[in-house]
């Protein structure tokens, strides 16, 4: 990496050992009788680690081109030796949460209002209408997640995958700026696809599993711009919904096994859609985010966006498990998202 990146992202051999130390390298199973030949084929499907294998069921391994029942079965039992399959500790497992970091949004409100930050290991879902900063906060995580920041948070390089082409370099370089890191070196630790359908969105994804075992603890932060743009293009009308919401579901259940292999946040946006049945309830809004129950239930944290005055907006947690139903406010200013001057 460049001196000029020096100031944002480290690259100190120390913290990546540690770090490299969070998934087991499926390379591994060669010592339990795995050919080289099988573990090429699950590496071209994205499956990099021996927990990738855990996290895939047998039908799905069964698909992979070459890979017959009985050698689905021995892979599988190979990886079951090297991992604990069965139940851990409330104790043991919050010695685990112990990894997990937070990314800054850039204003200390609303750091507050999600416990630290933008977390790692959980998928932390946006949404609101058009105006409201959903890529405003995007451009200033890209930024932000290459700071160093509390608790030993030593930053890492981005990917961002654009559905919506609204992604800006010079608006990184403005954000740069304001944190006074180099231009050059922000653009560089940033990674950009754009994805045209919500199939090549998925395949992103195999891509996205391979950069973060190639440079195991570097990346820290996946940006989806915004998840359901392409779903609605493709899928259209009730005829097709069922089947927009499986390849949706099978979408964020991959996004949640990568946060959780190779501790990165996972931060997506989302779009509004008009509820022609909210005014029978008398509900304050009548819209309500597109996804339905799935994209819901799969999002850990969920953030409402509102317009305030000017360049005002208020954030408002939607649904959360560890965080209480609250609001702050928030302003979008030339170098990003940025405390609310009062």
């Amino acid at each position: 990496m460049k001196s000029a990146g020096d100031q944002v992202v480290e690259d100190d051999t120390g913290f990546n050992d540690e770090e490299e130390s969070f998934f087991q390298d499926i390379d591994l199973l060669q010592k339990h009788g795995i050919n080289v030949a099988d573990i090429k084929k699950l590496k071209s499907v994205g499956i990099c680690t021996v927990k990738g294998i855990q996290m895939t069921t047998r039908k799905a391994l069964c698909n992979i081109k070459g890979l017959s029942e009985a050698k689905v079965e021995k892979i599988k039992e190979a990886a079951g030796k090297m991992l604990n399959v069965g139940f851990q500790t409330a104790f043991e497992y919050s010695a685990k949460r112990k990894q997990v970091f937070h990314i800054t949004t850039g204003s200390q409100e609303f750091d507050k209002l999600l416990g630290g930050g933008v977390e790692s290991m959980a998928i932390t879902e946006a949404f609101g209408e058009f105006r409201t900063g959903k890529t405003q906060l995007s451009h200033t995580l890209c930024v932000a997640a290459q700071l160093p920041g509390e608790d030993g948070y030593a930053g890492g390089k981005v990917i961002f995958i654009d559905t919506e082409n609204t992604f800006r370099p010079d608006r990184l370089r403005d954000i740069a700026d304001r944190f006074n890191v180099d231009h050059d070196a922000v653009l560089d630790n940033v990674l950009y696809a754009r994805a045209y359908t919500s199939e090549h969105q998925m395949e992103l994804l195999d891509f996205v599993a391979a950069k973060f075992h190639e440079e195991g603890g570097v990346f820290k932060l996946l940006i989806i711009d915004s998840i359901m743009a392409l779903f609605r293009v493709d899928f259209s009308g009730r005829g097709e919904l069922a089947e927009r919401q499986q390849k949706l579901a099978q979408m964020l259940s991959r996004l949640q096994k990568i946060s959780e292999e190779y501790n990165v946040a996972v931060f997506i946006t989302n779009q509004m859609t008009a509820d022609p049945g909210a005014g029978m309830t008398f509900q304050a809004d009548p819209k309500k985010p597109i996804g339905g129950h799935i994209l819901a239930h799969a999002s850990t944290t969920r953030i409402s966006l509102r317009k305030g005055r000017g360049e005002m907006r208020i954030a408002k947690i939607f649904d959360s498990p560890d965080m209480p139903e609250n609001e702050a406010t928030f302003a979008i200013s030339a170098g990003g998202v940025t405390d609310a001057k009062e």
